[in-house]
């Protein structure tokens, strides 16, 4: 068993205000958390080219285009998907990638 608390994770800057943690997690899969400022965008259109994407909203708001995704909202996006989420409000979402199939 492995327990940690996400805020003790080392991060890793995506873009001005966005921090990435990378949590561990069995392969092929990638976990992760990701904490958005208010007003930050993620820095380029994200491409899913080999892998889907799933995230949970923990608190906060995502904007994906015209939608918005307050806490407790789960978005997929499928293997060729793309996206460039921001928030206004920031935000913190857990999330993962998964293989293609």
């Amino acid at each position: 068993m492995l327990a940690l608390h996400v805020d003790d994770v080392p991060t890793t800057e995506i873009g001005p205000g966005i921090l990435l943690r990378e949590l561990p997690g069995p392969a092929p899969f990638t976990f992760w958390v990701v904490d958005f400022e208010p007003g930050s965008r993620w820095p380029g259109v994200d491409v899913h080219e080999t892998v889907g994407e799933g995230y949970f909203v923990a608190e906060g708001e995502v904007i994906e285009g015209d939608l918005r995704h307050g806490p407790g909202t789960y978005v997929l996006l499928e293997q060729g998907s793309s996206h460039r989420p921001r928030s206004e409000t920031g935000a913190r979402v857990f999330g993962y990638n998964h293989p293609a199939g």
